[in-house]
């Protein structure tokens, strides 16, 4: 058998500290059950004060608002309702989410309403002072007809803006590109109307600056974007408007794999597979995308980068820092001679090192005599831990049952299949390698799955239970949890507190 292609996960504390408990962690989840989700809130603290020390070192204003999306979980939400109103908020793209947001702690002037909105939504928003980040001058027109009917007060707007134009050589007449499209936001080239209904309901509608989405990894582009959006904000002053802010929404990204060599040399192996020159590396010969047309590899990987040496509060910090291609300065320069504030809207790189999710072995079976590969079942389907839906592949880490099952020491290769009757139920379509042959009863931790993998797809299918979420703390020498609904940061009444 070819040498083991290992994908080890990157693991920081505190997450390092509670992956080191594995009979704490088996505790768990004999009381709770497989699937069982594990939060650490402590965690979200540490990345909200590196996101703020990115603001601080640009001398920058502004507020951080978590994409809610990203994680159902109450815990995670109340622990941000807890920090500096100032410097926290929460992005909220449902009348659910709004509600739930409200719940956990947050008034509506931390909240930013974005996404698709129906009238309930543009009504609790406006109802709650929310600030509105709008994709069209119809959307802007509903808010406004919803304030009149209702007599409510003046609601702060944002305008998401897309379709921005570039050109891709040095001279003025280079060739004209445009970003990639979006669903979300009015072109750039079609704010005029968008304009002109701002200023006609401005009775109703506070317009306090732009917005822009850009699903994409490239750093240039969305500095192009930032650049385009002060310069369109220029624009309004001009037009007698007083915008004051910039959101430039998500995407900083997780660094999910701890050794950039290990991804180098598993993203080529799989190119090699596909053509055939190496053992099929996933099940029944799946590419991710990638196939073989009479020996030339055709199409693309359909894979998250999995190592990212610069993410999360660095992509923002580089971003920040990386010269505008049409004025020359960098934009967190921008942002301090237009005198505008900078909101972002993280995601998954502030809930980065928050959670994992554990899952118990049931079966452990030969996949081919003759290839030394098994096939591990496990007490949790492919809903439950959605990772490599978002081509997010990173190996679990193995925590057996008692000591004594230490197996003999060689790696093994595993295919982790789920408990759903079908053949497509499987947690990862890839040969994962694992330090030892698993035995039913030890339990597989997915490190890093609090940004959209533990509760994004979960279902009830075949009656399977989902996962249930607990958040834990680290209190002097042992770990305290609670269910996730039951989770407040404050001192428990009868506890004393180390505050004087």
């Amino acid at each position: 058998m070819d040498a083991p292609l290992y994908l080890r996960p990157r693991v920081e504390a505190p997450l390092a500290l509670l992956l080191s408990d594995r009979v704490f962690l088996h505790s768990l989840v004999d009381a709770l059950g497989s699937p069982l989700n594990v939060l650490l809130p402590e965690a979200l603290g540490i990345n909200v004060a590196r996101f703020r020390g990115v603001y601080s070192r640009h001398h920058l204003a502004g507020r951080v608002y978590f994409a809610h999306k990203t994680n159902r979980s109450s815990a995670l939400l109340r622990r941000l309702a807890a920090e500096d109103p100032a410097a926290v908020g929460v992005d909220v793209a449902s009348v659910e989410e709004l509600r739930h947001a409200l719940g956990c702690g947050f008034t509506g002037d931390r909240i930013m309403a974005t996404g698709p909105k129906d009238a309930a939504f543009l009504w609790l928003a406006a109802r709650v002072g929310a600030t509105v980040n709008l994709d069209s001058p119809g959307e802007l027109e509903r808010l406004s007809g919803l304030v009149r009917t209702h007599g409510l007060s003046r609601i702060a707007v944002l305008v998401r803006l897309s379709g921005f134009e570039h050109r891709s050589g040095r001279e003025a007449a280079g060739t004209r590109l445009l970003s990639r499209r979006s669903r979300f936001g009015t072109p750039v080239r079609d704010t005029e109307a968008l304009l002109s209904a701002l200023e006609r309901n401005a009775e109703t509608v506070e317009f306090v600056g732009a917005a822009y989405h850009l699903d994409t990894t490239g750093v240039e582009e969305k500095a192009r974007a930032l650049e385009q959006c002060v310069l369109f904000l220029d624009e309004c002053r001009a037009r007698g408007l007083a915008p004051r802010s910039l959101d430039i929404g998500g995407g900083f990204g997780v660094g999910y794999v701890a050794e950039a060599g290990e991804w180098e040399r598993w993203t080529s192996a799989l190119t090699e597979a596909v053509l055939g020159l190496r053992p099929p590396l996933t099940w029944r010969g799946h590419g991710y995308g990638l196939r073989n047309e009479g020996g030339t590899v055709r199409g693309a990987a359909a894979l998250y980068p999995a190592h990212r040496p610069t993410a999360g509060p660095g992509y923002l910090d580089e971003l920040l820092s990386l010269p505008a291609p049409a004025l020359g300065r960098p934009p967190a320069t921008l942002l301090l001679e237009h005198l505008h504030d900078l909101h972002i809207e993280p995601g998954r790189s502030l809930v980065d090192q928050c959670g994992l999710s554990l899952a118990r072995v049931l079966d452990v079976r030969s996949a081919d005599a003759d290839s030394g590969q098994y096939l591990v079942h496990l007490a949790m389907n492919a809903g439950d831990m959605s990772l490599e839906e978002h081509g997010v592949l990173v190996d679990p880490v193995l925590l057996p049952r008692t000591e004594t099952a230490a197996g003999d020491g060689k790696p093994v290769g595993v295919y982790l299949a789920g408990n759903l009757c079908l053949e497509a139920d499987l947690i990862t379509r890839r040969l994962v390698f694992l330090p030892q042959l698993p035995r039913a009863g030890d339990l597989l931790a997915f490190v890093n799955t609090a940004g959209y993998a533990m509760d994004f797809h979960a279902h009830h299918a075949q009656r399977q239970p989902v996962a249930r979420t607990v958040a834990v703390e680290r209190r002097g020498e042992t770990w305290n949890w609670s269910l996730d609904e039951d989770y407040w940061p404050i001192t428990p009444l009868g506890e004393q507190s180390d505050e004087v």
